[in-house]
């Protein structure tokens, strides 16, 4: 759940000059990665998706059970619920993109009670089956971890300033793959639609992470939905974080408010538990749920990325150093060719 991607340094070392020092003399050889991190980097247990990606080479894998109820007052239903959610994620080509694929398999048990003898029914289906592609297209930690801290002050290193404010920025676009004859989904036939999230992150010091969701979801259908998901995120220690949530849903089909609330613990930097909850602000039906799940990763991350080899300004200086290899390949042609006459003359 910490979702982070900035080397930061220890608040009580800038106290030092001397470890100041320390730091700006090692420092400068510092591996620092864009997307890359240490540890672990999941968005469970919320809902949102993190602004940036696991890296490249980075294979994970998020998956959760969650059992819950819900009631629905107008029909007069009871249901008990259990399902799976899945996430693979991959890194590839560039620190800035991901692919994944993402979906919920959902069975539910509904009591009806609206006759004279209660009726019982049972389905089962997958709620999404997702593919896509997220894409980091802002990163303003590159340009703050270019500039380096203050050495002149300790609490300008320290505070949120408003440069804070300024959010990391992504774009996911994939396609919902959704199946005929689906309880869980608008559409009767089965239909492949587009869903659109842009994603915003700010990391706060003190350990606190703020993520943004803008979703449209099924927007060719009959029954397009749109919404939101705001996630803050407490990581009092490197190896445990808590999360508040909400999600607000706007659909002919499916409308609602959703809270949850959780925690994860890394318990490897490669692995990660968590726990949570599900609650939402309406009879019909109202909804309450209960998840556990794991995050876990492959790191293959084998290339090293600086961090001004990053960005424009890393292309940039590529395209300076090409250019010099280039001029200098020419050079040496017209070398071997001065000396490869002379030595022909004589």
């Amino acid at each position: 759940m910490i979702k982070s991607s900035i080397f930061e340094l220890n608040p009580k070392n800038m106290r030092h000059p001397f470890l100041i020092a320390i730091y700006f003399l090692f420092g400068s050889t510092t591996i620092v990665v864009a997307q890359y991190t240490e540890t672990l980097n999941s968005n469970r247990p919320g809902g949102s998706q993190g602004a940036f990606s696991v890296g490249t080479n980075v294979l994970q894998f998020e998956t959760g059970f969650n059992l819950g109820t819900e009631e629905h007052r107008l029909l007069g239903t009871e249901t008990d619920a259990y399902g799976i959610d899945y996430s693979v994620r991959y890194g590839f080509f560039k620190e800035e993109l991901e692919v994944s694929v993402m979906g919920e398999f959902q069975s539910n048990t509904v009591l009806d009670s609206r006759g004279a003898i209660a009726t019982e029914r049972k389905f089962s289906n997958f709620r999404n089956n997702t593919v896509g592609v997220k894409y980091l297209f802002y990163d303003p930690n590159r340009k703050r971890q270019l500039e380096g801290p203050n050495l002149y002050s300790w609490k300008a290193n320290n505070r949120t300033q408003w440069a804070d404010l300024i959010p990391a920025i992504s774009l996911y676009a994939g396609a919902n793959f959704d199946f005929a004859d689906n309880p869980f989904t608008p559409e009767q036939e089965s239909t492949i639609s587009p869903k659109i999230v842009l994603s915003t992150q700010n990391n706060f010091i003190g350990g606190f992470v703020f993520v943004t969701n803008i979703i449209a979801d099924r927007v060719t259908t009959d029954f397009p939905s749109y919404g939101y998901i705001v996630t803050l995120t407490h990581t009092p220690t490197a190896w445990f974080s808590v999360f508040v949530e909400n999600q607000g849903i706007k659909s002919d089909f499916y409308a609602d408010q959703i809270f949850r609330g959780g925690a994860a613990v890394l318990v490897t930097p490669n692995f990660q538990i968590d726990g949570s909850i599900l609650l939402n602000f309406k009879d019909t039906p109202k909804r309450t749920y209960g998840r556990l799940g794991i995050s876990y990763r492959f790191d293959m991350h084998d290339k090293d990325v600086f961090l001004e080899n990053t960005g424009s300004q890393g292309r940039a200086k590529r395209k300076e150093a090409k250019a010099k290899k280039k001029a200098q390949k020419k050079n040496n042609k017209r070398k071997d060719g001065f000396e490869n006459e002379g030595g022909l003359m004589k």
